[in-house]
């Protein structure tokens, strides 16, 4: 194809302003790119290309990225934020003092130490003190102005008011706010406490449920200090320094009490209607805030009117008090929901969903949200009503007792290849229904009888295929040394079910009937009233979901258990895929099985007959019996002199054992694939 000599030197041009030439075939609408590359090496374009520095080059490259008359792709915007960091990084690199050469290893030696001696000097009186070190964490450039454009614009409506009850000296001291669930509070006071510790140099102390929970706190003040300043935090706790010298500490606990007692400050605590021993923590944070120039700060989303600190979102400890008559009238739920002084000095407020999104959150989609959950659970997770635990099969204080943290599992380590190592682990699956999550936990048994299970994954995944999930099973078993699978298997779980057993066999079918939805339900009240699991206490959705599951009666009058689960919503699923691993193990853990061993003629109830009175010979003396044929159905055995006489165990007959939940389906064979074999006669 004819090219004219325009499209040639224009081609030219770009080449040596450095386009590439993928480039320059879309700029100048060439069919192929091949013919560039041809130009190139036919017209020796390369040898006039002059040699750049590579901050020359880096620039350079930025320059044409910008000057182009269409907008970016993603690929060049990506490209352009890696060269602007390279380009910063050249920048400081060039604005370093440039190395000494160095002499001649033949010259004189007395020369060279003098020379040294010589630029130690001049290096000494032209910096005029030591070289100082880098001070970590170093806060002393950054004004309040700077937090302006990037937290306090950028607030939601319901953030800003409760920026401006911190901002109130009258409703500073206590903040208490139930929440709905994600609303983005923890992001907020994250927030609030990175700005309050750099502009006042007052420490902030984060109490949450369990050490990982704690963590969230941490890794978003280091994702903001470098997002918003180009700020690296380290250390755990972090502490600023400003002007060289220690500014304020942000401290990261759990609810231990032996290790969050003994410092001091600003005191938020994340979801505490979910923590165990809610009186015990909260002394131990007012002992922390006792000063009056600390604040205290409790927020979370509401769990059962049988916690803890139900009285103290109530006020009734104050309210029953005589100091009551002395106040002023207690708030009424709707001044509460709008935020509202009480009397016993604490700032109060709810916000639910509607008030999130009203408040300018456009992160949720209410009518999916109605569609996904069922009218209980939403108005608990997101309307913030309390949970009346009264008709629930698990008390809430047996759940917290199971409350553990993940990191004192010494034997665990999540991001190892093989986190448990070759212990052995279950795991329990609930099948996904339409808008319902298929939820997987990993179990690790205990290794002694009595002990405690530990959850050590929970996996959910949504709208996802029978083939996926599958999938997400099998790496499990790649990862753990998996002795069961249980999987719900009523409806479209089967689908699932008769995939993992292409690659796990061994995998368990749970078809759900009235007895068995009580056996399950019977062996995860007697493993969690025993405190016999444990799972860590961030993870307080556990907890959600074996309260919502409530005791009940059919038509005909027997107990039955139910979640409000439909085809259409469900949830408790993740405490369902507990209780399809838990079911591996006996209800009766204190009872031994009988020996399957049974003496020669012993009938199939293993009662033994005596041996016939007469009989003499050599099958009197002890010895090995050895198999010998052409005898009758009641076979004799000679015996083999000096050996200890050992007698035949008669046939095992599988009616005489009493099988487990969960095995029947297991000890069927599987039916074969293929309608040919079947048809097969036996006889053949």
């Amino acid at each position: 194809m004819y090219y004219s000599t325009e499209v040639k030197e224009a081609a030219k041009r770009l080449f040596l302003r450095r386009h590439k030439a993928k480039e320059i075939q879309a700029q100048l609408n060439l069919p192929n790119i091949r013919i560039v590359y041809h130009w190139i090496r036919v017209g020796g374009w390369e040898d006039m290309l002059t040699d750049e520095e590579p901050l020359t080059a880096v620039s350079r490259r930025i320059t044409l990225l910008l000057e182009k008359a269409d907008s970016l792709t993603k690929g060049e915007l990506d490209e352009l934020d890696r060269l602007t960091t390279v380009r910063e990084r050249l920048a400081k690199q060039c604005a370093k003092p440039a190395v000494a050469p160095v002499r001649d290893e033949h010259d004189d030696d007395g020369h060279r130490r003098d020379d040294q001696r010589g630029e130690r000097r001049e290096r000494g009186k032209r910096d005029g003190k030591k070289r100082e070190k880098k001070v970590k964490n170093d806060v002393s450039e950054l004004r309040e102005v700077d937090f302006l454009d990037k937290f306090i614009s950028k607030m939601y409506g319901y953030q800003k008011e409760l920026f401006a009850a911190k901002q109130n000296p009258l409703t500073a001291r206590i903040r208490n706010i139930l929440k709905s669930r994600q609303v983005g509070l923890t992001y907020y006071f994250a927030g609030e406490a990175f700005m309050d510790a750099v502009l006042t140099g007052d420490n902030q102390v984060f109490l949450s449920a369990s050490r990982a929970q704690s963590e969230i706190f941490r890794s978003y003040i280091i994702a903001f200090a470098q997002a918003w300043f180009g700020l690296e935090l380290t250390g755990n706790p972090i502490v600023l320094s400003k002007d060289g010298k220690p500014w304020a500490e942000l401290r990261f606990l759990s609810t231990n009490s032996s290790t969050a007692q003994g410092h001091h400050g600003h005191v938020y605590v994340d979801e505490y209607f979910w923590i165990r021993d809610f009186e015990k923590l909260n002394t131990v944070a007012s002992a922390m805030a006792t000063h009056k120039k600390w604040r205290k700060t409790y927020f979370s989303t509401p769990s059962a009117v049988s916690h803890q600190a139900y009285p103290f979102w109530q006020g009734e400890k104050f309210r029953n008090s005589k100091r009551k008559a002395a106040k002023d009238p207690w708030p009424s739920d709707k001044q509460i929901s709008a935020g509202a002084l009480c009397p016993d000095g604490q700032w109060r407020k709810v916000i639910t969903i509607l008030d999130a999104i009203a408040g300018g959150c456009d992160l949720f989609d209410l009518e999916q949200l109605q569609l996904e959950y069922d009218d209980d659970k939403f108005q608990q997770l997101f309307m913030c009503k309390f949970i009346d635990s009264s008709q629930s099969a698990f008390s809430l204080a047996d759940l917290e007792r199971c409350y553990s943290d993940l990191s004192l599992w010494a034997d665990f380590d999540p991001d190892d290849p093989r986190p448990y190592g070759n212990s052995p682990v279950w795991i329990g699956y609930d099948p996904s229904r339409t808008r319902d999550d298929a939820t997987c936990v990993v179990i690790a048994p205990p290794l002694e009888n009595g002990g405690k299970f530990r959850i050590l994954e929970k996996h959910s995944w949504r709208g996802q295929s029978f083939k996926y999930q599958a999938e997400q099973v099998k790496k499990l078993t790649e990862r753990f040394n998996v002795q069961h699978i249980g999987i719900d298997t009523t409806g479209i779980g089967y689908g699932v079910f008769d995939l993992v057993r292409d690659f796990y066999p061994r995998a368990t079918s749970i078809h759900y009937s009235l007895e068995t939805k009580n056996l399950l339900v019977l062996k995860a009240q007697d493993t969690i009233q025993g405190s016999r699991i444990e799972w860590d206490a961030g993870w307080n959705d556990i907890a959600q979901a074996f309260l919502t599951i409530k005791r009940g009666t059919t038509a005909s009058g027997q107990v039955t258990y139910s979640a409000s689960r439909t085809d259409a919503t469900g949830h408790a699923d993740v405490a369902w895929a507990v209780m399809h691993a838990l079911q591996y193990e006996p209800l009766n853990t204190g009872k031994r099985r009988r020996s399957s061993y049974a003496l020669t003629g012993s009938t199939s109830h293993g009662k033994t007959q005596n041996p016939a009175a007469g009989k003499t010979g050599a099958t009197a003396h002890a010895g090995v019996h050895v198999r010998r044929a052409g005898i009758s159905a009641d076979r004799q055995h000679r015996a083999v002199p000096g050996r200890v006489r050992q007698r035949r165990r008669s046939h095992i007959h599988a009616a005489s054992f009493t099988q487990g939940f969960g095995q029947a389906a297991q000890g069927q064979r599987a039916p074969r694939r293929d309608s040919r074999v079947q048809a097969q006669s036996a006889a053949a």
